[in-house]
């Protein structure tokens, strides 16, 4: 990646893919008649010079050379990526920055800042590629009066080691997705790893928040590509071995995946690869009814073909996406491979989406190539909107819409029943609190057992009280998922947003292990307090 690029220190992505004024009212104007309802007047985030910080509560002491409390470092780490993160940047309210930002180039380093944070009581938040969109890195400043510290892994980013005979690779945390794919690439193998925030997000991020990954089926979370993970704690290292499979006691690094930093600081795992796929097969397949479409998604799921795409988008995901306007639901399917022709997976996967009354107008695609060559399509239409749309928040934040996104999973046999409730639940927070909005929804995975839905909102806000808002309908999804026993998150992770939810989905035995575990291992409570559990004392 180039090296002269900013990213944006108050929306996602690189600040100059963030369009001008004029630009941005005429996409406002586009989508009016699609969302029902007008943006207000387009407005201008702020300077960074401009940005006022709170005194920092702490000095970078001389032994820790890589660590610094200058104003735009700070900045740059106070918040995730979630819509109320973005908001308050656009505003230029940064009044949780952190006060000091470490960039450590070694484990020594790693531990040089642990130690030293534990003498003096200054908290201490992992930071990946800072793409949180549930609270995980934002440590407010009333939540806690100590200091803070934001521990960037940014420059623990090599492949150390490649084992081809086993496909595994020995990763270091601060990796991107684009950064451990090209050093990948030079071996013939690929992680395969692609969360929406694969540009920016690290695999000590994916390993700390069990992200959700490329395939659709079957290797579904990062936890499926995890042979081994090492961490520094307060305590000491804790390194699991590089194993295939083990049933020796509950697993070291299941105890690790999702412990979202509260527990130790993930350095490097051992990751399985695989070579770089060759041979690709993709449809798009429309549907004129719902319940045919997730009916047919279902067949596809419990079928043992197991599609690495099967992405299944309601008409107004679509429409938004800009896949189709014709005014069906679209499932977007997909096999890929390095071994074999893909034909006799899609003709049956086909069989089975005609026996729901699918249709596949273009007929499917077959392509044996290498990585460079591109889907087209609705197939290629839907990839290119995957990857754009978190700009979409952006310029939606400017131009005085509210828009979010909140993600599950649930067993088919209450999936009706919870669809039903989020459509009710949802489009009736917005109207109470924003006088109407826009709701879809996709599945992003699919199971045997239940679909992992990903539903989309956008609603007027009022200027001033978009978090206010965004609260109540966040809040009114949250209740809708409880209701009917779904999960508060598929692949986003629990953060501080998600903690309300995630303190009811868990048995209350297993919380008081997870609090006694983080007291043994952190006995300062220095790591990320108030994510997964309360701080003590």
């Amino acid at each position: 990646m180039s090296e002269t690029r900013e990213r944006s220190f108050w929306g996602w992505g690189w600040a100059d893919q963030f369009q001008d004024r004029e630009t941005r009212k005429g996409f406002g104007q586009q989508v009016q008649g699609m969302l029902g309802f007008a943006p207000q007047e387009v407005l201008d985030p702020p300077a960074l010079e401009a940005i006022e910080l709170d005194a920092p509560r702490a000095k970078p002491p001389a032994s820790l050379g890589f660590c610094t409390d200058a104003p735009e470092a700070r900045i740059r780490h106070t918040y995730g990526r979630a819509y109320r993160d973005i908001v308050r940047g656009f505003y230029g309210d940064f009044r949780a920055a952190p006060d000091l930002v470490a960039t450590p180039s070694s484990e020594d380093e790693v531990r040089a800042a642990l130690e030293w944070a534990s003498d003096e009581g200054v908290i201490v938040v992992p930071y990946g590629g800072g793409t949180s969109v549930v609270g995980g890195i934002e440590m407010a400043r009333e939540e806690d009066g100590r200091a803070v510290l934001s521990l960037d892994l940014k420059r623990l980013d090599r492949v150390l080691e490649v084992e081809p005979v086993s496909r595994t690779a020995r990763i270091q945390a601060g990796a991107t997705g684009p950064v451990l794919e090209q050093q990948l690439a030079e071996h013939g193998l690929t992680l395969r790893c692609f969360p929406q925030s694969f540009e920016f997000s690290t695999l000590g991020g994916w390993l700390a928040t069990r992200a959700g990954g490329h395939f659709a089926t079957v290797y579904t979370h990062v936890d499926d590509l995890t042979a081994s993970v090492r961490a520094l704690t307060p305590r000491g290292p804790w390194e699991s071995w590089r194993l295939p499979g083990s049933g020796a006691g509950p697993s070291p690094d299941r105890m690790l995946l999702g412990s979202e930093g509260i527990l130790g600081v993930i350095t490097e795992a051992w990751m399985r690869v695989r070579p770089r796929p060759v041979f690709r097969a993709t449809a798009t397949v429309h549907f004129r009814e719902w319940d045919d479409a997730v009916a047919a998604t279902r067949a596809l799921s419990q079928s043992g073909l197991h599609p690495t795409n099967c992405r299944l988008l309601d008409r107004r995901e679509a429409a938004l996406n800009f896949v189709t306007g014709d005014g069906t639901h679209v499932l977007i399917l997909g096999f890929e491979g390095a071994d074999h022709p893909l034909e006799p997976w899609m003709v049956r996967a086909l069989e089975l989406a005609a026996d729901h009354g699918g249709t596949c107008p273009k007929g499917p695609v077959y392509r044996e190539h290498g990585e460079k060559s591109g889907e087209s399509g609705s197939a290629g239409a839907w990839k290119a909107a995957f990857v754009q749309a978190p700009y979409l928040m952006n310029v939606l934040v400017s131009l005085g819409l509210l828009v979010d996104t909140f993600e599950t999973a649930i067993p088919w046999d209450r999936f009706d029943a919870l669809h039903a409730d989020v459509v009710k639940s949802v489009r009736g927070a917005m109207k109470e609190h924003c006088g109407g909005g826009f709701l879809s929804c996709r599945f992003t995975h699919v199971y045997p057992d239940g679909p992992a839905p990903y539903f989309t909102w956008i609603a007027p806000a009022r200027r001033g009280a978009e978090v206010r808002q965004w609260d109540a309908i966040k809040a009114a999804a949250g209740e809708a998922l409880a209701r009917h026993g779904a999960t508060i998150t598929h692949h986003h992770a629990v953060g501080r947003t998600h903690r309300p939810w995630y303190d009811r989905q868990r048995p209350e035995p297993f919380a008081m292990a997870l609090r006694a575990a983080k007291r043994e291992l952190d006995p300062a409570g220095i790591l990320n307090p108030g994510v997964l559990v309360d701080p003590e004392g």
